[in-house]
């Protein structure tokens, strides 16, 4: 029951499950895919699974938002009777976005916000939202909303098995992952996000069967001692979603404590920097703690 008619509005970098976001109304600021033949919106007028496709013969830029974007997703909000806003981001470490959603916030009147870094990407962000959207459902106040989401942020987190570290080279995005010897030893990184939501490896396995499996093992450890919890499989691509739902009932085996298991293919923003085949795999623990 959404008593004190809260919004919730995100950014297209985080991987909301689809359903979350028809159900309760998520507003999402879309982020630029930027090609040479033109600007595209994330989800809107390009997918996925086009930008890979076209990322064989060029890799295209992404860009922010510009605030006048984000200051007519707040008109919308407000329009549609909602005082209070959600606004729940990708990671200040990765994009300007949280930046730019605070700066409009802090000009804009008839609308009580608070902004969310989550210091995570994708479907490790995505699950924030759930979080949020779930909490506005149960009928807890505002204020309560925040303090749970900030006290969350710690409480997330996404791993990726990425194929190759070709195209986090290129986008720039590389962070703290060591990428030199990556490609001549067949290693491949498994990434997260640190304390600040920069990308950095957490471990380094010789062939792709194996990363997948120590991704899985890695996510086993983490929710191991927690007596509930979210997770949410997100895949790069068509050619990855088999091996996505492989791995989706896998876990379902290892961490029955699950409360939601998500499924969803990534959005193409984060495509651009990660390539075709990415397994994402994020754990949002739900104990009191």
């Amino acid at each position: 029951m959404n008593k004190e008619k809260i919004a919730i509005m995100t950014d297209s970098g985080a991987d909301v499950p689809e359903e979350i976001k028809e159900k309760y109304n998520v507003k999402v600021i879309p982020l630029k895919i930027i090609f040479k033949d033109g600007e595209y919106t994330d989800k809107l007028n390009i997918t996925a699974e086009e930008v890979y496709k076209r990322m064989e013969k060029e890799i295209p830029k992404t860009s922010l938002p510009d605030g006048e974007i984000i200051k007519g997703i707040f008109d919308e909000i407000k329009a549609e009777g909602y005082e209070k806003l959600l606004a729940i981001t990708i990671s200040s470490g990765l994009s300007g976005t949280n930046n730019m959603v605070r700066l409009v916030s802090e000009d804009y009147e008839g609308l009580d916000v608070f902004v969310l870094d989550t210091k995570n990407i994708g479907i490790g962000s995505g699950l924030s939202v759930v979080e949020a959207a779930l909490q506005v459902e149960q009928g807890l106040t505002f204020e309560e909303i925040k303090q749970n989401l900030q006290k969350s942020v710690k409480k997330a987190k996404v791993y990726f098995h990425v194929p190759t570290l070709e195209y986090l080279q290129k986008g720039g995005r590389i962070g703290l992952v060591q990428s030199v010897l990556g490609s001549v030893m067949n290693l491949k990184p498994i990434i997260t996000c640190n304390e600040d939501g920069i990308y950095t490896t957490i471990a380094k396995v010789r062939g792709k069967a194996k990363s997948v499996n120590k991704t899985i093992e890695l996510v086993e450890t983490y929710a191991a001692n927690s007596k509930k919890y979210n997770i949410g499989v997100a895949y790069g691509g068509e050619t990855a979603i088999e091996e996505a739902k492989a791995i989706r009932e896998d876990l379902k085996k290892r961490l029955p404590n699950y409360e939601h298991i998500f499924f969803d293919q990534v959005s193409p923003a984060l495509g651009v920097h990660t390539g075709p085949g990415l397994i994402g795999i994020g754990v949002q623990l739900l104990d009191e703690k």
